[in-house]
């Protein structure tokens, strides 16, 4: 990685505009050069927390491509800066760029917790899986000081209702208790995202996440303390992961993962603009073989949005990985499930407390 103005610490090299603004906000060179000679930082490369006020924070999923009914996600934008990211282009509808803006302006619900609440109190609502980070990750780095995850965890505790965890950070046990507790009910499932085994590769796709050792350490504790896990080996880049399938689904079920489910990376909307800049700055010897390979699995775009193929890919190269996929789960996964969550519960405490008449 040689390129002088690569953005340490970032996954997106550059802004993007917002497609839905009048305005594009442009760096120019005489700027830059204004900021040099008086000495000052053009850009400061630093993550502002910004707090934001919706009136609902249960999402209804209807796409038939993801594994979910409902989600929730207490922040919106993800500082891991994941260059692959899906959610990068919903920051768009929130007034900011997909870019870099997706990564250093995270929206802070504050109320999610008490939002969460009322849900659940909803006399026409009955209980099924909602799943924490279906956008972005519940346990970024945000959650470290303003515990919305933890705060929605004793939530959905305290009034027995399931819910599924997608994280990629070994803060998730700090909550270790209210998994335990939840999990002693049947109404837990974390899901650990672990895209390589290789940590310089780590390092350039999820600049601000857990160490590979960190999040095969998270699996281990979880499924020592009861916890069902299911791994995330996703997505699978072609030229840059695809060749450790099988060494990761051995590692994952080794530490105690249940399962383990897997996309094949689609770049859609600004994310195709975003990956193909970032990986011509980390990874130029390799670039164009690499978004080759990517084209060869999506009928020769970057962008494929078809339900029922956009995930899997299609052609000799997807192919290949789905063969890979299938002989890692008869290879370590035999004899192996993850459970179906309790849905039972939750009416007796939907005033918050047991019902004894």
């Amino acid at each position: 990685m040689n390129d002088k103005n690569y953005v340490k610490g970032r996954g997106a090299q550059k802004k993007m505009p917002n497609r839905f603004l009048e305005h594009i906000y442009e760096t120019r060179d005489d700027f830059l050069e204004f900021c040099r000679i008086e000495g000052e930082e053009a850009d400061k490369n630093k993550t502002s927390y910004i707090p934001i006020f919706p009136k609902t924070i249960v999402n209804k999923v209807t796409s038939p491509d993801v594994g979910m009914t409902f989600s929730m996600n207490p922040y919106q934008g993800c500082e891991h800066g994941c260059i692959y990211c899906y959610a990068r282009n919903s920051h768009e509808f929130w007034g900011y760029g997909a870019g870099l803006d997706f990564e250093r302006n995270i929206l802070i619900k504050k109320a999610a917790a008490s939002l969460l609440e009322q849900k659940l109190k909803t006399k026409s609502w009955r209980a099924q899986t909602i799943v924490l980070s279906g956008n972005t990750d519940c346990y970024q780095p945000a959650e470290k000081k303003f515990k919305l995850t933890r705060a929605c965890l004793g939530i959905f505790l305290k009034y027995r209702h399931p819910v599924g965890i997608i994280t990629k950070n070994a803060l998730v046990l700090r909550d270790l208790d209210l998994l335990k507790e939840l999990a002693h009910h049947n109404l837990i499932g974390v899901n650990v995202s672990v895209t390589s085994l290789q940590e310089e590769t780590r390092r350039i796709l999820e600049p601000r996440t857990t160490t590979i050792k960190k999040r095969l350490e998270t699996i281990r504790v979880l499924s020592e303390n009861g916890i069902p896990v299911n791994a995330m080996l996703a997505p699978i880049i072609p030229g840059i992961n695809s060749h450790e399938i099988m060494k990761l689904a051995k590692a994952v079920s080794d530490n105690g993962a249940l399962s383990f489910g897997f996309t094949v990376v689609r770049l859609n909307g600004a994310i195709g603009q975003i990956f193909e800049d970032w990986i011509k700055k980390a990874l130029p010897d390799r670039a164009d073989k690499v978004l080759h390979q990517i084209q060869e699995c999506h009928g020769g775009t970057l962008n494929d949005s078809r339900f029922g193929i956009r995930n899997r890919g299609e052609g000799t190269i997807a192919t290949q990985i789905h063969d890979l996929v299938n002989l890692a789960k008869r290879t370590y996964f035999k004899n192996k499930a993850f459970p179906k969550l309790n849905t039972d519960l939750h009416e007796q405490f939907k005033e918050g407390q047991l019902k004894l008449f």
